[in-house]
């Protein structure tokens, strides 16, 4: 008892300690369960690999330890400017999908011309393939002489930017609708304009809705930045390339595909934690 107020100490029922109990041992049985079959299916894969007629010479062409080690400089050194490319690609995408769903989210029919430019913007890039807008971006407006001779790397950052854009935009504008109309009219209540109303209430609980497909559509940009090498962008891809050309050997490639996967693999599993998260948040229930 607390100043005259008896103090209520919670404590889990029998049957919440019963269920919690056999809740434990089903996920050590899973988690056995797991290993053992992923040990099993692994054993089974290497076996096949290795008793195949054609193991040595893929071995040798593609898993060669001293080309990759001789090849890794160039590689990494190529990583860096993907690295770039995605840090002002990011930028872009960001600020140039998000007014293109603010853009189709606008109301009456004096927007309307904004809606329809949104609106084929998002069908025409989601359309297109990267591969053919980065030629069409990289080759074509360098073509025209109305630009100052840029790097072949800026123009791949300008057509991802095209791209992804459209992905985002289309990505916000659902979140965006998810939001109960009824938020948007007591925003419009307590005195705020409609531009307010969007970058205070309707925005982040939009975002925080489609967070999981956000990054989802950030690692997919992540490996897509490897295409600028068509362009001539000396990155990665195009350093395994070059470097392939010198050894004869596809090892490079191979360096370089683990180093995309590296830098992708953190960024896929906050993803994976966050969309666990709110699943919980979301089926979460109360305990008896």
């Amino acid at each position: 008892m607390t100043d005259g107020v008896p103090r209520v100490s919670w404590a889990p029922s029998d049957l919440e300690i019963a269920r919690q109990h056999h809740r434990r041992k089903a996920s050590g049985r899973s988690v056995l369960i797991a290993l053992v079959s992923t040990l099993v299916f692994t054993a089974v894969v290497v076996v096949v690999l290795i008793n195949s007629p054609g193991w040595e010479s893929v071995k040798t062409t593609f898993f060669d330890f001293e080309v990759a080690k001789d090849s890794f400089p160039a590689v990494l050194e190529g990583l860096w400017l993907n690295i770039r490319v995605l840090f002002f690609a990011t930028i872009g995408v960001a600020i140039v999908g998000t007014l293109l769903a603010v853009m189709r989210s606008l109301r009456g029919p004096v927007f309307f011309p904004l809606r329809a430019l949104a609106t084929i913007y998002t069908d025409l890039f989601r359309g297109v393939p990267v591969l053919i807008v980065l030629f069409l971006v990289g080759f074509g407006v360098p073509a025209l002489d109305i630009v100052p001779r840029v790097p072949a790397a800026v123009w791949g950052t300008v057509a991802i930017t095209l791209c992804y854009s459209a992905y985002i935009a289309e990505v916000l504008r659902a979140g965006m609708e998810a939001v109960h109309p009824s938020q948007r009219i007591a925003a419009r209540s307590l005195g705020l304009s409609h531009a307010e109303t969007l970058r205070v209430v309707v925005i982040p609980q939009g975002l925080r809705k489609v967070i999981p497909a956000l990054m989802n559509d950030f690692v997919s940009m992540q490996k897509d930045v490897g295409l600028i090498s068509v362009l001539g962008a000396v990155d990665a891809v195009r350093a395994a390339q070059i470097e392939v050309a010198v050894s004869y050997n596809f090892t490079p490639y191979v360096v370089a595909a683990l180093l995309f996967v590296a830098m992708s693999f953190p960024v896929i599993r906050l993803t994976d934690h966050v969309s666990a998260r709110m699943a919980r948040r979301e089926q979460s229930g109360g305990t008896v």
